[in-house]
């Protein structure tokens, strides 16, 4: 054991993506393994808590375009009759104040880092674009209780507030040194009167339905989970690490503990949006049911 050669986790994390994956998407896998395994394509992410104009008119002659308001016109070219219900959350959410620029399919243009204004926030969040899919269709309405149950480093927070609809947010991490980046993020973005009125915590999110049971109108559940393309690029802190198998084995019960704190946590009659970064069928479907 001592002189076995070490197999690094990204080739553990690819190889078990291969064996899985390629039957549950068959064909569409080489297409979806590539894209796993390029460089990280960002999105900017406008701070409304900043002036903005000159922003967008900058980004816009770079040919970058907000996904976001273009959604619902992609939404009805590409889909008719009884399909179209299903874009109905995605459009209704449309009404948020959410910016998110991104560069056209092809485009590797990098943005320039974020700049801060005359009162030091900065103008834009760079972030994964698909992670704005689930406060998307978290459909946040004027004055609701929102609960961002797994919310470190912070971007879906950031996303939480831009749509300036909140009554109160609670953040809440496990990690604490990951609820520091939370701390981080709201300083840089967000005035210090919007601020406090998010309430930021580092508990067992699995706990959360016992000590605040009933009270939100919408809650994120943003899982811990495989993270595909860390999982596939990054050594440090990977999960596929061989002294973390029985973490990553555990993960779906873990997922299941967190997503029914969510639902206690929920008020009758709200909401609960689950999401995760992996395209595990374990991690997704299998928890839901």
């Amino acid at each position: 054991a001592a002189t076995a050669p070490r197999i690094p986790p990204t080739r553990l994390a690819l190889h078990h993506f291969d064996m899985s994956y390629s039957l549950q998407l068959k064909d569409l896998w080489p297409s979806v393994r590539a894209s796993l395994l390029c460089e990280q394509k960002y999105g900017a992410l406008l701070n409304n808590f900043s002036p903005v104009d000159h922003v967008t008119q900058e980004l816009e002659l770079l040919n970058a375009t907000d996904f976001v308001s273009e959604a619902p016109k992609k939404a009805q070219q590409s889909q008719r009759g009884a399909a179209a219900e299903t874009s109905l959350p995605l459009r209704a959410s449309i009404r948020s104040n959410i910016k998110c620029y991104t560069f056209p399919r092809g485009d590797i243009t990098r943005f320039r880092p974020a700049r801060p204004d005359t009162l030091g926030l900065f103008d834009y969040y760079l972030m994964d674009a698909a992670s704005l899919l689930p406060v998307l269709a978290l459909n946040v309405q004027p004055n609701d209780f929102v609960l961002d149950l797994c919310a470190a480093p912070g971007g879906k927070t950031l996303a939480l507030l831009q749509t300036g609809a909140c009554g109160h947010l609670a953040a809440n991490d496990i990690s604490i040194s990951r609820t520091k980046r939370l701390y981080q993020v709201l300083r840089s973005y967000v005035p210090k009167e919007i601020r406090e009125a998010v309430s930021v915590t580092s508990c067992d999110g699995r706990d959360w339905g016992q000590l605040k049971g009933s009270t939100f109108h919408k809650v994120l559940v943003d899982v811990p989970c495989t993270t595909d393309r860390h999982s596939v690029m990054e050594e440090e802190n990977n999960i596929f690490h061989r002294r973390r198998t029985k973490e990553r084995q555990m993960l779906p019960m873990l997922q299941l503990q967190l997503l029914m704190a969510g639902i206690l946590a929920t008020k009758p009659g709200g909401e609960v949006v689950y999401s995760t970064c992996s395209l595990s069928p374990l991690q997704n479907e299998h928890v839901i049911e």
